[in-house]
This record gives structure tokens, sequence and C-alpha cells, in this order.
């Protein structure tokens, strides 16, 4: 895959990283979207959050970001709840959908902002930008277009590489394998694989696609009505018989 990721220094090189949920719940209007949901996440892991389409991953995101009030509960990273302090949000990167684009900016225009957000130089982000090259598969930088003109897969691919260009200690992707075509589902699983692997970041995926979740993430989430129902631990992709047995289930 090329250039290696740099190690991410944790807070000052403290790598007892912790992100805690405490009796998170959200309604909306009679759904119960999450419910009463606890859980614990220590650093250097890698999560993937899996359910049907309602399930409650993308809530569940949403939520960890403050980008929705809770009806019930908190949710803390290093300490910091995220409703009451905007510390976590300069070692957090997150990209849930094309809302989070700048679209009336060039691709390179938008990583360059971004960039600037973490007092990062253009040669530096030039730098990190080639770490993606093989991702953007020469689609996105200098096309001398607004990032509202790509095509849904490209911004897909604009939205993660702005995520992790500033090497986040937590990095957030909701449905991250959405709109790319299998070559690039491919590169950006290896990618997100190597990320934490190399810099011992905590990566976090909501998904429905079981086996690229399962080719990363040791850890295992299973969603149902806003309820983890299972936490399973994934060795050598050890949960995926589980897994496929639940879906074809249901």
């Amino acid at each position: 895959m090329g250039k290696s990721f740099k190690k991410v220094l944790i807070n000052d090189e403290r790598d007892d990283f912790l992100l805690e949920v405490r009796n998170l719940s959200k309604r909306y209007g009679e759904k119960q979207a999450i419910d009463s949901i606890s859980f614990s996440i220590e650093g250097k892991q890698a999560v993937g959050f899996l359910g049907i389409n309602g399930a409650g991953k993308t809530t569940l995101f949403r939520l960890m970001l403050d980008l929705l009030k809770a009806d019930t509960g908190n949710i803390l990273i290093n300490d910091i709840d995220v409703s009451q302090n905007e510390e976590w949000k300069k070692f957090t990167g997150a990209f849930i959908d094309e809302g989070f684009l700048i679209d009336y900016l060039t691709p390179e225009e938008y990583f360059y902002f971004i960039g600037k957000m973490y007092n990062l130089d253009k040669p530096t982000v030039d730098e990190r930008l080639a770490r993606f090259e093989r991702f953007m598969n020469g689609e996105v930088i200098g096309q001398k277009k607004y990032i509202r003109n790509f095509s849904m897969g490209n911004k897909q691919k604009i939205g993660i590489i702005s995520a992790m260009i500033h090497q986040p200690q937590i990095l957030i992707l909701d449905e991250p394998f959405n709109f790319l075509d299998p070559s690039s589902q491919s590169v950006i699983k290896h990618l997100l694989k190597s990320y934490n692997e190399e810099t011992g970041a905590t990566v976090l995926i909501s998904s429905h696609n079981l086996n690229h979740t399962t080719d990363i993430c040791p850890r295992i989430a299973l969603l149902e009505n806003g309820v983890i129902i299972r936490d399973i631990k994934n060795v050598d992709n050890s949960a995926e018989k589980e897994l496929e047995d639940y879906f074809n289930v249901e």
C-alpha cells in the first residue's frame, strides 16, 4: 500500500484512551432508536457496529459526536463529556455523510482547510494525501471541480480522507463502504486496518457489510432495535459464522 501512517501521539503519548457510553437512550417520536446502551472501548481497538438498517448505528454515532442530544445518559472520551466540552474534537476524526463536506470547495481546498484546522501546512497535507493515492484512483485531486459536482462514490472518498488526514486518535466512520466500487472497498478496508495497527488509533465503523467489517475489526457489536444484543470477539474472522447465522435468520 506504499507509505505508512505515522504513529499517533495520544494526548501527550498517553496510551490509556477510553471511550465510555453510559445508559444512552434516544427516541424519535414513538421509535426508541437507542435504548439504554452502555459499553466501553479502550485505546487501539478497532470495533465494528453491525446491524440491519434502522438498528440504531447512525444514531449512536451521531450521539457520540454530539450531533444529537441524548434523552438519557452520556458519552465520555478520555473522561471528557462530549456534550459539555469540545476538547475531544482535537483528537477525533469522523465522517457520517455528505453533510460533513463543504461542497462549494474543490477537494484540494477542502483538504487544506481541514489541515489548517489542525495546524498542518500544505506540504504536510500533500504528504499525507499521498497515502490515499490508490484510494483516490486519479478521480479526486486535480479535477478542477467543486465537491458538489463529484459522484457519491468520490464524495465518500473525500469525506473518509478528510476524517483521517489529521491522523486522529479516534476515527468514527458511518457506512464507509457505501457508494464505493469493489476495488475501492478493498483499498479502504486495508487502509483502515493499517491505520489502526500502525498508529494505535481507535477505529469505529458502522456497517451492514459483514465481510469487510469482520476483516477489519477484532471486536463486533451487534445492534438490534437500539440495543447491543451481542459483543463478540472476532479473532481471525471467528465471528463471521455467528454473524452470518444471525443475518440469515433475520
